[in-house]
């Protein structure tokens, strides 16, 4: 809801493209911190982290609210508290995976991720749907007080977890977490000297950057500008995404255990870029929709198979560092957007999906022959189903 509602204010209010993507990267910069946020969660409990975020989270939108509700919400006002929300809000999957991970058995890691991937994919349906008849109906301020009020609920709901047990590891190693910093080192190089987690962040890096951004931050621009669209036809667009996804990781729960976790994760990026070339060639709105539908199938397949994978094969002492650093990926979103921000003035958004297509699909190919051994064999530990 809170996506939609901002980047639809941002491109309105400036009608400037690329506004609308600084917009979106700022959502993003916080993946520059994910590591420290992952060593806290080791350190204090997922959950603990958890809840400090959604306390942030509950009082940057009740702000937000009550500059709307006095009529000084402005352009900069979105922007700052965007950044601010941007800093915190990357490293809420972090902990949420990095919870699963501690507290479901590893031949259920599939099924739990798909189900938890069903939570969001769901909300993000009736979040896109929803706020966009609010705003249109009642207005910012009330549609920013149901938000206020909803990340209120996540955060008592949040308090309900049972905390995981941490490891033993970090329960009496406090001299080696004594600097965070080292923390970090000690994940990064955790992930280095294993080639499936490398392959896998690279991976990460490369949708962030250049399949992300076509079906997310420029989604407002697709549908006022090539669509002709008004607020609710951009959000049964991202619903239509969205629902896709959900269809996804349903599916995950029911087949996902007999799945190859690396082999699926390349094979349904590659499908999910085919997608998004379709959709940057329909003309045809109705039909749009179906295509994005495909394509949100597409991409939560694969991204439940890269998150499974990197769990799996990850220390529990390492958990939340390791996610810290898969989030790392994710500022590729930014400069993604901030690169097609630039580009579609000159060349189009068909254009420029194109390019960014043709760069994902090779570079997927690329990683995928370069660490083959251990991410399309059978045998490959990243495989094991």
């Amino acid at each position: 809801m809170e996506t939609l509602i901002l980047g639809w204010y941002v491109l309105v209010e400036t009608g400037s493209v690329l506004l609308l993507t600084l917009f979106a990267s700022l959502q993003y910069i916080g993946t520059l911190v994910a590591p420290m946020f992952g060593v806290l969660g080791d350190r204090i409990g997922h959950r603990n982290t958890l809840c400090g975020m959604r306390a942030i989270y509950a009082t940057l939108a009740a702000t937000l609210m009550t500059l709307s509700f006095t009529g000084w919400l402005t352009p900069v006002h979105v922007f700052v508290i965007a950044a601010l929300m941007g800093l915190v809000r990357p490293s809420d999957q972090v902990m949420r995976y990095s919870l699963i991970g501690a507290i479901m058995p590893p031949d259920r890691l599939m099924i739990a991720i798909g189900v938890a991937r069903t939570t969001s994919d769901s909300a993000r349906v009736v979040g896109a749907l929803a706020g966009a008849g609010l705003v249109a109906s009642l207005g910012m301020g009330p549609a920013y007080a149901v938000i206020a009020s909803l990340y209120g609920i996540s955060l008592g709901l949040t308090l309900q977890v049972k905390p995981a047990a941490r490891p033993a590891a970090v329960r009496v190693g406090a001299v080696a977490l004594a600097s965070p910093w080292r923390d970090v080192k000690e994940g990064v190089a955790y992930v280095w000297t294993r080639t499936h987690l490398r392959a896998a962040m690279l991976l990460a890096f490369l949708v962030n950057m250049t399949a992300f951004p076509l079906v997310m931050g420029l989604m407002p621009y697709v549908a006022r500008e090539i669509y002709r669209t008004d607020q609710t036809g951009l959000g049964y667009l991202v619903a239509s995404f969205a629902s896709g996804a959900l269809c996804g990781s349903l599916a995950m729960t029911r087949i996902g255990p007999k799945l190859r976790p690396a082999r699926t994760m390349l094979v349904f990026c590659a499908m999910w870029y085919v997608m998004i070339l379709v959709f940057a060639r329909v003309p045809s709105y109705g039909v749009g929709c179906l295509v994005l539908a495909v394509t949100g199938c597409s991409q939560s397949i694969g991204m439940v198979s890269m998150s499974t994978m990197i769990l799996r094969n990850t220390g529990a002492e390492f958990r939340g560092r390791v996610m810290g650093i898969r989030m790392l990926a994710i500022y590729g979103l930014a400069i993604g957007l901030l690169i097609a921000g630039q580009l579609i003035p000159r060349m189009g958004y068909p254009l420029t999906a194109t390019l960014y297509c043709i760069v994902g699909l090779c570079t997927s190919a690329l990683i995928g022959w370069r660490w083959r051994e251990h991410v399309w064999r059978l045998d490959a530990p990243a495989n094991a189903r």
